[in-house]
């Protein structure tokens, strides 16, 4: 599967300025918060890449979290999100290309819409990236879509199936299951990961 769209900033920033993000849940992912919610380490470095308007960080920051950093190409929702939390650190703002990202490594990378935002043909480049910014105990974890779309661009799903061969030639545990924390829309459709490298 691929796309002719040009998935560039430009791309996204006018998906942002035209309303146009229906992805949007206007507040945490259910699963994603229930998760965080278990977390107990306030240094932990985490970082949420493509993030959007990303709610799970301004969730992260209210609760003491410090180290929370926020990757997206479009300046728009970075902007927002300054304005809404003026006191978040600037520097953890990242208005770049994900995979051009060269950072510390991460305890924690939070997946939520970025993975299915991207030209599937970037998969394989995907994982490898973020085993290169996770620590060797470190994880990812997040939503995957569980399901595959009809439509030519945005979102693009795929199945655990694929998923499970994609990252284990990068991760030593990896686990999926279907989340039963989806939002209605997208009950049933929605896969929970939890992957770790080798300590």
């Amino acid at each position: 599967m691929t796309t002719d769209l040009n998935l560039n900033s430009n791309y996204w920033s006018e998906r942002y300025q035209n309303g146009q993000t229906g992805w949007d849940l206007g507040s945490p992912s259910p699963a994603i918060k229930r998760y965080l919610d278990g977390l107990t380490d306030l240094n932990q470095r985490i970082l949420i890449p493509g993030a959007g308007n990303a709610y799970e960080a301004g969730y992260l920051f209210q609760i003491g979290f410090q180290n929370v950093y926020i990757c997206d190409w479009s300046p728009e929702p970075l902007q927002q999100f300054q304005l809404k939390y003026p006191d978040f650190p600037r520097a953890n703002l990242l208005c770049q290309d994900f995979f051009s990202l060269s950072i510390d490594p991460f305890d924690l990378i939070i997946e939520q819409t970025f993975f299915c935002a991207i030209d599937p043909n970037l998969r394989e480049a995907y994982a490898n990236k973020m085993s290169q910014l996770l620590k060797k105990e470190g994880k990812l974890i997040g939503l995957l879509f569980s399901v595959h779309f009809d439509q030519d661009g945005p979102p693009f799903g795929g199945t655990m199936e694929e998923y499970q061969i994609l990252f284990s030639a990068h991760f030593a545990k990896i686990e999926m299951k279907i989340s039963a924390d989806s939002i209605k829309p997208r009950e049933g459709r929605e896969c929970f990961i939890e992957i770790s490298k080798p300590f």
